[in-house]
């Protein structure tokens, strides 16, 4: 795996009765960085990530990965899922084999690989995961956590160098979203570009390196502490501020912060609060 620009330009994509979900809208998601896409519930997220898959063709507009722009023919859409990978929200629409370890290996021995390699790939995408110990199990057996850790597993086993995870983290509990983050984290250091959707602004905030917001059709993207502050964006998007720009932009006004970038997170906040305030 090795890191990949993928870039969307002027995707237009219509859907029942002359109704556009999105109408000119592009996106670079940068070779290496990390990129939550953010969007209320029908901004069309999911469409995008569709689009960038190559699961779904736009009406107009490119994708294009290294500027090799994606065609959707078989041999062009074989090619390019091998570069990206999609995963979807609900791990139970990507599972359907007995076992944990046949569920990861169907995509390395749909590319025709020989049982060794198919075997290495397999095992390299569980440990990245840190689900390797479940390699046995029945997937019904899994908990939900541990599903979606599988399904991003099976994405991970084709070494592709974009992977886009559709709520990666929705309905799991804290310890769960901080074991995925960790295994998101390992895979970016394996070689692989990550782009997550979510409604989760505060967790964006603390885990993007970039975000692309999807509103009226279009998408708006630069850095999380400046589209995330941008309070007529956010009201437009239907997406709240996260706390931490909010609580830092009030103590930096009380002279309790020094000037630079606010805080992203709980633990940025304290470090930077200082230890006693002078009457």
């Amino acid at each position: 795996m090795t890191h990949r620009t993928l870039v969307a330009e002027a995707l237009v994509v219509g859907y029942a009765r002359g109704q556009r979900v999105l109408d000119g809208a592009s996106l670079t998601v940068p070779a290496g960085r990390r990129l939550a896409l953010l969007g209320a519930n029908g901004s069309g997220k999911t469409t995008l990530l569709r689009c960038l898959s190559g699961a779904l063709e736009p009406v107009a507009g490119t994708v294009a990965v290294d500027g090799v722009r994606l065609r959707h023919t078989r041999a062009g859409l074989r090619a390019h899922r091998q570069e990206v990978q999609l995963v979807l929200q609900d791990p139970d629409d990507q599972l359907f084999s007995a076992s944990v370890a046949q569920d990861v290996s169907f995509g390395p021995l749909n590319l025709g690989l020989p049982e060794d390699a198919v075997r290495e790939r397999v095992a390299e995408a569980l440990g990245l995961l840190g689900v390797a110990g479940l390699a046995a199990r029945p997937t019904h057996q899994l908990s939900y956590g541990e599903r979606k850790r599988v399904a991003i597993a099976g994405a991970v086993a084709m070494r592709p160098c974009v992977l886009l995870l559709d709520e990666p983290t929705a309905g799991l509990d804290p310890s769960a979203v901080t074991e995925a983050l960790a295994a998101l984290e390992r895979l970016r250091a394996s070689g692989s570009t990550v782009v997550m959707s979510t409604h989760d602004v505060d967790l964006a905030l603390r885990w993007a390196d970039d975000v692309a917001v999807v509103v009226d059709r279009a998408v708006v993207q630069g850095c999380p502490a400046d589209v995330l502050s941008d309070d007529d964006l956010l009201a437009r998007a239907r997406l709240d501020r996260p706390w931490a720009l909010t609580v830092g932009a009030r103590l930096r006004a009380l002279g309790l912060l020094p000037d630079g970038a606010l805080p992203r997170d709980a633990g940025e906040l304290l470090a930077a609060l200082p230890e006693r305030v002078l009457p």
